[in-house]
């Protein structure tokens, strides 16, 4: 099959998704994955105070494999971001497993992704961990730009606002937003018009949260 035949044939599964528009829900059966061919996606979780962001996914990222796997109601909810539309591939349990049975591709593929997916959760862990409400906001930000960050001219997107971040890890929205304001004065980091965060110069977060941490290395408090 030509390229251009996979690309027809991959069509009819496409699917075009406005903002805001919910993939699947927290604790339904799911008998299907998706690719994210453009836009992004959210993927969140219910906790006691509310929604937590676990995840922005973009394109060339799948989603909603786990449940097919495991056969388990989804464990979390995939809902398209409110500043554009998306568009995805819907592959049907029966599909997904032939693609593993059949292409090496594929399987290895998934296999280095679950493996991504489990580092990125514990690397979460190790945040909400932290003593020091300052430090959790700078690594989750790190986190989210190395993992799931969209590069662009001038800087790593990373496509999640104050308040999810704030959510994320466990921080007051008023300490957070003073951490970014910070970041912001010495350029770091700016918020674009959709409540976006673009972080401009990764090596100076890295530098702060080095600086955080060395207290802590001499046995002090951070």
């Amino acid at each position: 099959m030509t390229r251009h035949e996979t690309a027809d044939a991959l069509s009819r599964f496409s699917r075009e998704l406005e903002p805001g528009a919910i993939l699947f829900r927290e604790g339904e059966a799911g008998g299907e994955m998706f690719v994210i061919q453009s836009g992004h996606v959210r993927i969140s979780k219910r906790v006691a105070n509310g929604d937590k962001v676990l995840a922005t996914l973009g394109p060339g990222e799948f989603l909603g494999e786990m449940a097919i796997l495991n056969a388990k109601p989804r464990v979390a909810t995939a809902t398209v971001t409110e500043d554009e539309p998306a568009k995805v591939l819907v592959i049907d349990a029966q599909r997904f497993e032939q693609m593993i049975a059949n292409n090496r591709e594929i399987t290895l593929r998934l296999i280095k992704k679950l493996a991504s997916r489990l580092d990125s959760a514990d690397t979460l862990i190790e945040i909400l961990m932290h003593k020091d409400p300052k430090a959790r906001v700078m690594r989750g930000l790190s986190r989210h730009a190395e993992a799931f960050g969209v590069q662009t001219d001038h800087g790593v997107r990373i496509t999640l606002t104050a308040q999810e971040l704030s959510a994320q890890v466990n921080v007051d929205p008023e300490q957070t937003e003073e951490v970014l304001h910070r970041l912001k004065r010495v350029r770091v980091l700016s918020i674009e018009p959709s409540g976006t965060i673009l972080v401009h110069d990764l090596e100076r977060l890295f530098d702060f949260l080095e600086f955080l941490a060395m207290p802590q290395k001499f046995g002090g408090e951070s």
